[in-house]
């Protein structure tokens, strides 16, 4: 076939498919592309971009290496690349999804709450082109989702009833077929036009050198034919490129709707999936005989994502771990519904049965509270300053370990100066002084007439003291001897509490408060600190002691340990596991609370708190349940019974109560927290500068200050020449001690340092020697100074 002939039956138009004619010419330069290097196309940029990350899985196994893949507004991972054939880890959709980068390597993709991914790169340039990468897809995915959402014809034509799913697959494989083809023709022409240029250029090389006339009808002949060919292909690549086009724009809509309706249903199905799990799990433990809570609890525990990580989803990282057999330690005692015949009952009945049994036997559902209702609206006092509701931001300081280790070379511990970056700019007597965060439940105890209502606020008001401690990593400033700490709200709340600091070895703080609400509040604290390689574990020592006016209840009780976990490695986290026995020394009642260690194979919400209420007989009257991070909630026991013996071989106690009613909850942190250290509202205020306090007050000291302000190196300093004039002091003192004695031998305690405020004396109801307030603090200040007695710390 001629070329002219060639020519005529292409350029009409006609589908690239018929490739016959195309393909004799090919074969005639067959020997021409044996000849020539075969190079592969150089590949465009796409939306396709894929690599390994580093993946946050849990806290055992920390961060795993995964392959990620983005195409497409969709960021999927695998194991290895081997999975991506068969097996896909999770998928975030980039449309609705926010990408934060966190430092240098690390950043955090996000969907909501319902998926984020904790990502780290393995250096700063990788996590750019990552972000880059993610933010243009973000870009493109959000936009063809617009167009996705405006199209709804394109809507209308999606099936949506199961019976046209086979009808839908054979129309996508023919079109995916047909697209195939195209691709082909494609890749077909480009080889013709390579082929066909360069023999092109070749003629008209050799055109240029022809100096005879005889040759050079011949060799334009030829230039001739192969601009034909090449004017052939060329068109053919054109009309090819331009079927591709219509036939993806035509498709691409109706496939992106397709998507978005096969992604929802799997999301649906995931979350009904989940919820099957959990219905699974709270059925499996209630079989095996854990606590059942009361319905407002057990919503919250579905509700829980379970976890102490903080960071990262319940992904399929590893489909073992997903759920865990390990059997718990079992609960001592059971709780379920009370019969409803204790809800029915009249108030006529309540009012008869309240004569005959007292008050000690009326339930919070049938009164709200023995003691008579309060006031028509609890009346705040109008404070008289504003407080401060911020502080500066915490500054993002590079901590050099190298340093620290140089200096802990040929130096005993104790000499060891430790740098601010470890500290937040409270001291330990403020941190102690936090505890009156939730003072108003000591306010109403104040007014219950039972002592056993009275008891349940004071259990709370125990839990609600390590509420503030959740995200509190940073350690407070180790006070100095003698330092004190006033939190004067006599004005505003009714209250008024000093701390001292009574002893440095080892480091004791003693505390007192007085409401006019008509309770006190005293305890001495002394701080113990265990490493154990990867946490470390703080064990406070002392009591606490709460005596209120007008019922004489005393009571008292101890704190349980507080631990840290990933001192080496990863992120700090606190916990708080124990036991407390809250004691009334009048009555005899006993609240015993247990705070559940977290365990990775437990299935308990974290942070949670149990405990029980009994008189002085041993009979159980209320149940506590809740965490130390959120809230607390009470119910009356109506009924209690021994359960049989279950798997675990142990007898347990079944209590049948009323409706759980709150208690407790803990306020939310100030807008911000996370960028001054997470304190509280009343934590912002505690080192707000203040007229009128003592000398030793933690407020005037100069280190905390500064690390307060965002001076950190001035801070450290000055944190340096405050602990060398606390050893000098220290020298002196034994010293004078040594001198006043007749002899070396009676010197036995050559630093016993007597406090100002406090006196050390036996507790007459504990029996326990402890530091108690002695008095003159707040007559001192009410007569306007005469601070002359406090010593020079500072």
């Amino acid at each position: 076939m001629t070329t002219s002939g060639l020519a005529s039956k292409l350029s009409g138009g006609q589908s690239l498919r018929r490739f016959s004619c195309l393909e004799l010419v090919s074969c005639s330069f067959q020997s021409a592309v044996m000849s020539s290097e075969s190079k592969p196309p150089t590949p465009t940029p796409g939306d396709t971009y894929k690599g390994w990350l580093f993946k946050w899985t849990n806290y055992i196994k920390g961060y795993q290496r995964r392959w990620f893949v983005l195409s497409n507004g969709l960021l999927s991972y695998y194991r290895t690349q081997a999975e991506m054939g068969h097996t896909c880890r999770g998928t975030i959709n980039l449309a609705t999804a926010n990408i934060v980068v966190e430092d240098s390597c690390n950043f955090v993709i996000s969907n909501g709450g319902a998926q984020t991914y904790h990502l780290k790169a393995s250096c700063e340039v990788e996590r750019q082109r990552w972000i880059t990468a993610l933010e243009l897809a973000k870009a493109k995915a959000f936009h063809m989702q617009d167009l996705s959402d405006e199209s709804s014809d394109e809507a209308s034509e999606a099936p949506n009833a199961s019976g046209q799913g086979g009808g839908r697959n054979m129309e996508i494989q023919s079109t995916l077929r047909t697209l195939g083809s195209k691709v082909e023709d494609l890749g077909t022409c480009n080889d013709l036009i390579v082929k066909h240029g360069s023999a092109l250029q070749r003629s008209l090389s050799e055109l240029e050198g022809i100096h005879e006339a005889a040759d050079m009808g011949e060799k334009i002949r030829q230039v001739t034919e192969r601009a034909t060919l090449f004017r052939i292909t060329s068109n053919a690549m054109i009309n090819a490129c331009r079927d591709f086009l219509s036939i993806a724009q035509n498709h691409s809509k109706r496939w992106q709707k397709a998507l978005q309706l096969e992604r929802a249903q799997r999301i649906r199905l995931e979350e009904t999936l989940e919820q099957l799990a959990k219905q699974h799990n709270h059925l499996e433990r209630a079989f095996r005989g854990a606590t059942v809570l009361p319905p407002s609890r057990s919503n919250m525990d579905l509700g829980s994502k379970g976890g102490m990580s903080g960071k990262g989803d319940a992904s399929d990282e590893d489909d073992d771990n997903e759920f865990f057999d390990a059997m718990e330690d079992p609960a001592e005692f059971i709780t379920i519904p009370a019969d409803p015949k204790y809800h029915r009952r009249s108030s006529s009945n309540v009012s008869r049965q309240s004569n005959e049994t007292g008050m000690d036997d009326l339930s919070f559902d049938e009164l709200s509270l023995a003691s008579g209702p309060e006031s028509p609206q609890h009346l705040e006092m109008e404070p008289v300053r504003r407080r401060r509701t911020r502080i500066p931001e915490k500054p993002n300081y590079y901590l050099n370990l190298w340093s620290i280790m140089k200096n802990c070379i040929g130096k005993e511990l104790s000499k060891i100066p430790m740098p601010v970056n470890f500290n937040e700019p409270l001291s330990m007597l403020q941190r102690l002084s936090e505890d009156l965060e939730y003072y108003e439940l000591l306010d109403k105890a104040s007014k219950c007439q039972s002592s056993l209502e009275q008891m349940c606020y004071v259990a709370a008001f125990t839990v609600s003291s390590y509420s503030t401690t959740v995200h509190r990593t940073s350690k407070p400033f180790n006070p100095l001897l003698g330092e004190t700490f006033e939190l004067d709200r006599l004005r505003e709340c009714g209250y008024r509490s000093l701390c001292e600091q009574v002893s440095h070895h080892p480091p004791a703080a003693a505390h007192h408060a007085i409401s006019e609400k008509g309770w006190t509040l005293r305890q001495e604290i002394t701080l113990a600190s265990k490493f154990r390689g990867k946490y470390l574990s703080v064990l406070p020592f002392g009591s606490i002691h709460c005596i209120f006016d007008k019922s004489a209840n005393h009571y008292s009780w101890k704190k349980v340990t507080t631990t840290v976990h990933n001192i080496i490695v990863g992120k700090l986290w606190i916990d708080q596991s124990g036991e407390i026995d809250v004691v009334n020394h009048k009555t005899g009642d006993r609240c015993h609370l247990k705070f559940t260690p977290y365990s990775y194979f437990s299935r308990d919400v974290p942070r949670k708190v149990t405990g029980v209420v009994t008189d002085k007989d041993g009979k159980a009257h209320y149940v506590l349940s809740g965490t130390w991070d959120e809230k607390m909630e009470f119910s009356r026991i109506m009924q209690s019974s021994k359960s049989e013996s279950g798997a675990e071989g142990k007898q347990r106690t079944v209590y049948q109560t009323l409706k759980a009613k709150e208690i407790w909850r803990k306020n939310p942190l100030p807008e911000g927290a996370e960028n001054m250290y997470y304190f509280s509202s009343l934590a912002l205020t505690l080192n707000e500068p203040e007229e009128g306090v003592a000398p030793t007050d933690s407020r005037w000291r100069p280190d905390q200050r500064l690390m307060e302000e965002g001076h950190w190196d001035e801070a450290n300093a000055e944190k340096q020449r405050l602990e060398e004039k606390q050893r000098i002091a220290r020298r002196e003192r034994e010293w004078e001690i040594v001198k006043a004695a007749d002899t070396p031998e009676d010197a036995v305690h050559p630093d016993s340092y007597q406090a100002l405020w406090f006196e050390k004396m036996d507790e007459p109801t504990s029996g326990e020697s402890m530091h108690v307030y002695k008095g003159g603090y707040w007559e001192t200040k009410d007569s306007g100074g005469g601070w002359d007695v406090c010593p020079d710390i500072f």
